[in-house]
């Protein structure tokens, strides 16, 4: 579904993306993993086109992105942001709703409210969540309304940002079976970036390790505790010693 051909990008002097290349499978879940700073949401970024890649070739279902219309490119993702990004003043179920309120993808308010209803019902939340505020939410309850507009238009492709950044660990957990169980359901392409081991054994099919502005490693899931690479080895078990130098 998406494939990455020697893929560039920096900033100034700041090489962030030295050749990437990767597969992944449609209907798959993969997980990349690395520290902070290794690149992971620009990798992102430059998948859905927000940044342009210095050189290399990014495809989605065999189609370059660099050349896709934007309106019905756009349509085929969704996404849940790490900070969840809700809109402060509008009710749950627009911020659910969004994208079927405007737009290509737009819907008679009626129809979008209830399909909006019905997303939050999905993820574990009643009816009547729908007309509070996102500041009359806890931070899980906002993360799952994050993850209901995620999956509101039905996406082919759904990327997620550090999906349990600020839960605690009852409520990662949570979260991470949503996230397993819809993506299953939808029959979706998922792409998730995280530095949280328990996500990534959680929703993972496959896992690809970015480091230096390269991925080091990818394969299975099953695969990443056993594999010798040293940079897996070190991530996974959260070793001081290791080819990752930690920041001081």
């Amino acid at each position: 579904m998406i494939e990455l051909q020697d893929v560039h990008k920096a900033f100034g002097k700041n090489r962030v993306l030295r050749g990437v290349n990767l597969i992944v499978p449609s209907g798959e879940s993969m997980v990349i993993i690395g520290g902070s700073g290794t690149g992971k949401s620009v990798l992102l970024k430059c998948i859905l086109g927000l940044v342009h890649p210095d050189s290399g070739t990014i495809l989605l279902d065999g189609e370059d992105v660099e050349k896709a219309a934007r309106d019905a490119f756009l349509a085929r993702f969704g996404m849940l942001f790490q900070g969840g990004a809700l809109f402060d003043s509008l009710p749950v179920w627009q911020n659910v709703a969004f994208r079927l309120l405007r737009g290509s993808l737009k819907r008679p308010k009626d129809e979008a409210r209830e399909i909006a209803i019905e997303k939050l019902r999905r993820v574990g939340l009643k009816p009547d969540v729908a007309d509070l505020f996102p500041a009359e939410l806890s931070g899980g309850m906002q993360k799952r309304v994050g993850l209901a507009r995620a999956i509101a238009a039905d996406p082919e492709v759904i990327f997620f940002d550090e999906p349990t950044t600020g839960l605690d660990p009852i409520m990662a957990g949570v979260i991470n079976e949503l996230i397993r169980e819809i993506v299953t359901e939808m029959g979706a392409t998922a792409m998730t970036i995280t530095h949280d081991m328990s996500s990534v054994r959680a929703i993972a099919d496959r896992v690809a390790m970015l480091h230096d502005g390269v991925i080091q490693w990818t394969g299975p899931i099953a695969e990443m505790e056993t594999t010798p690479d040293p940079y897996v080895q070190q991530f996974t078990h959260g070793r001081a010693e290791g080819p990752i130098a930690a920041v001081r």
